[in-house]
C-alpha cells in the first residue's frame, strides 16, 4: 500500500488544499493529512478545530487519514509509515523554498521522497493566510473555501 503524507498547518484549510488531497487520493492507495500544530505561527484555529474542519471538509474522500502532530515532519511520516511526503506548488516563487525542505528532509530520511502537485489554476491564488486576513476584514471568502470554513472564520472573527 502507497501512502502519502500531506502536511501543513491547514489554518484553515482552503479549496487548494482539497484540490490536491483529492488529486492525491486518485495517485495514492492512503493520504495522511498531517496538521501540524505549529505554535510559533499562532494559528487562529486550534488543532484540534483544524483537524474538525479538514475531516468535515474532506468527509467525500474516503482513502484519507487527518493526525494532528507537533514534532519532526520526517519522524511522523515514519510513523505514518508513509513512502512519501506531499507539497504543493503555487507559484514558482514556492519552489526554491520547497526544494530546500525536500532536500533537508531527504537528508534527514533518505529513502523519503517527495512529491510537488499544482493546484488547479483557479486555486493557484489561495493561501490561508489571504483567507484569514479577508475574513478578519469581513470580506467574502466563500470562494476559496468550504461552507464549514466559513461558517468556523464567521464565528471566529464575531468573538
Amino acid at each position: 500500500m502507497k501512502t502519502i503524507v500531506y502536511p501543513g498547518t491547514f489554518d484553515p484549510i482552503t479549496n487548494g488544499h482539497i484540490d490536491l488531497v483529492e488529486r492525491a487520493a486518485k495517485l495514492f492507495d492512503k493520504v495522511v493529512i498531517g496538521i501540524a500544530s505549529s505554535q510559533r505561527k499562532s494559528p487562529l484555529f486550534s488543532i484540534e478545530e483544524r483537524i474538525q474542519l479538514a475531516s468535515d471538509a474532506l468527509s467525500h474522500v474516503p482513502n484519507i487519514e487527518i493526525r494532528g502532530f507537533d514534532y519532526l515532519l520526517v519522524n511522523f511520516v515514519n510513523d505514518c509509515k508513509a513512502d512519501a511526503i506531499l507539497r504543493g506548488l503555487r507559484a514558482v516563487s514556492d519552489f526554491e523554498y520547497e526544494f530546500q525542505l525536500a532536500n533537508m528532509n531527504r537528508a534527514l530520511s533518505p529513502d523519503l521522497e517527495s512529491i510537488f502537485l499544482t493546484p488547479a489554476e483557479r486555486f493557484s491564488y489561495i493561501s490561508s493566510s489571504l483567507v484569514r486576513e479577508i475574513s478578519s476584514l469581513d470580506g467574502d471568502v466563500s470562494k476559496f473555501v468550504p461552507a464549514n470554513v466559513v461558517d468556523a472564520l464567521s464565528q471566529k472573527f464575531s468573538q
